[in-house]
C-alpha cells in the first residue's frame, strides 16, 4: 500500500492554472512583438492588441484570485502574517502593471505607424519584464509560507 500523500489545498490547483494561463498570455505577447512589423504593420499591431486584451483578462483574473475578499493573500496572511510586507509589495505591483496594460492599449491608435514600432515593443517589453519578476516573487511568498512550489509553467 502507497503511503498517503498529503493533500493539497484545492485552491493550490486554481492559482496553478491561473499562473499556467498567465505564463501562456505573456509568451503570446512576447510572439505578437517579435513578428516582423515592416510591410505589414496593421497586422503585426491587430496581432499585438490581441494579445494584450488576452493578458490585460488573465491578468485581471490573477488579481481577483489574489486580492479577492476569498483570495490568496487573505488566507496566506492569516496562516503567515510575518508575510505582510511581501503581500503589500505584490498588492502595489498588481496596480503599476495593470496600469502598464492600460497605458500600452490606451496607446495602440490605428493606424500604428512603424516608427511606433519600437517603442510599443519597449513597453511590452518593459511590462513582460515586470510581469515575469511579479510571478517569482508570488511563487516565493506562497512557498515561504506554505512550503509548496505553485509552479504554474506548461
Amino acid at each position: 500500500m502507497e503511503p498517503d500523500q498529503p493533500q493539497l489545498d484545492p485552491g493550490f490547483e486554481s492559482l496553478r492554472a491561473r499562473r499556467a494561463e498567465l505564463l501562456e498570455s505573456m509568451r503570446a505577447l512576447e510572439q505578437a512583438l517579435a513578428a516582423p512589423a515592416t510591410g505589414r504593420t496593421s497586422a503585426w499591431a491587430e496581432r499585438v492588441n490581441v494579445a494584450l486584451v488576452e493578458l490585460e483578462s488573465d491578468f485581471g483574473e490573477h488579481v481577483d484570485l489574489t486580492e479577492g475578499p476569498d483570495g490568496l493573500y487573505r488566507a496566506l496572511l492569516a496562516a503567515a502574517p510575518h508575510l505582510a510586507s511581501s503581500v503589500t509589495r505584490l498588492t502595489d505591483e498588481h496596480t503599476q502593471i495593470k496600469d502598464s496594460i492600460d497605458r500600452l492599449l490606451a496607446s495602440r491608435v490605428v493606424p500604428v505607424d512603424i516608427g511606433d514600432v519600437d517603442a510599443i515593443r519597449e513597453s511590452a517589453t518593459t511590462l513582460l519584464g515586470a510581469l515575469s519578476r511579479h510571478r517569482q516573487r508570488g511563487a516565493d511568498l506562497v512557498y515561504d509560507a506554505y512550503q509548496t512550489d505553485i509552479g504554474g509553467e506548461t
